[in-house]
């Protein structure tokens, strides 16, 4: 249980910190949170090749799986929303 717990905030803070340096560099501002989505789509796709289908899968994912995935996704939504609030406030570098 503690190295879910761990394993979520480095998996937020991994990913809020990539999706502020992409953003700060692309000008972009959800731009990570979407190569996030694809990047999620491509592992769920991956994880369910050599299978009949992909609700048969029961040995998938599990509950330790999703948690770190979701503060992922929490990191990327955060960093959009960081740029967002740091561009209305009249920072132009970002």
């Amino acid at each position: 249980m503690f190295q879910m717990i761990i394993a979520t905030v480095l998996m937020m803070v991994l990913f809020f910190g990539l999706g502020f340096i992409l953003n700060m560099l692309m000008k972009t501002t959800w731009f990570p949170l979407y190569a996030y989505i694809a990047l999620i789509i491509g592992v769920i796709i991956y994880g369910a090749m050599g299978t009949a289908t992909f609700l048969s899968n029961d040995t998938g994912f599990t509950i330790v799986d999703i948690i770190p995935a979701i503060g992922g996704f929490v990191g990327a939504i955060l960093s959009g929303s960081a740029i967002k609030a740091l561009r209305i406030r009249g920072f132009k570098m970002f």
